[in-house]
């Protein structure tokens, strides 16, 4: 009776952590996190020293410009999501502009086909 009734309690808190764990809301990554995890993703463009070095740099202005758009827009109560696509499209576009200076022909394809789009967020059903 001992072991059938520690099993059942052992099930149940182990069914509850499962749905507590599923419920949370995921964590969101900070400006340095999301640099690194892009900078990984590129390493399949094999470049240089210098160049990961001042891609590093426009990436992390990108994400801080992004994150701080986005504060500004809390900030301020107006949640609009035409506006807020807008702004990212916007400083999107200006990093892709740096980029163009840094990665060759073949890398930037590589980045525009392959890479950029894979950094987009998923959304969660």
């Amino acid at each position: 009776m001992k072991k059938q009734l520690l099993s059942l309690l052992t099930v149940t808190l182990m069914s509850i952590s499962t749905v507590v764990a599923q419920d949370a809301p995921p964590q969101r990554q900070t400006v340095e996190e999301r640099t690194k995890a892009t900078m990984e993703k590129l390493v399949v463009l094999s470049l240089a020293v210098e160049a990961q070095t001042k891609t590093e740099t426009v990436l992390l202005e990108f994400y801080k410009a992004q994150q701080k758009a986005m504060e500004d827009m809390r900030a301020s109560g107006n949640m609009d999501r035409d506006a807020m696509k807008a702004k990212r499209d916007e400083l999107a576009k200006e990093r892709d502009e740096k980029l163009k200076i840094i990665f060759t022909a073949e890398q930037l394809k590589k980045w525009s086909e392959e890479i950029e789009p894979s950094l987009r967020p998923q959304r969660r059903n």
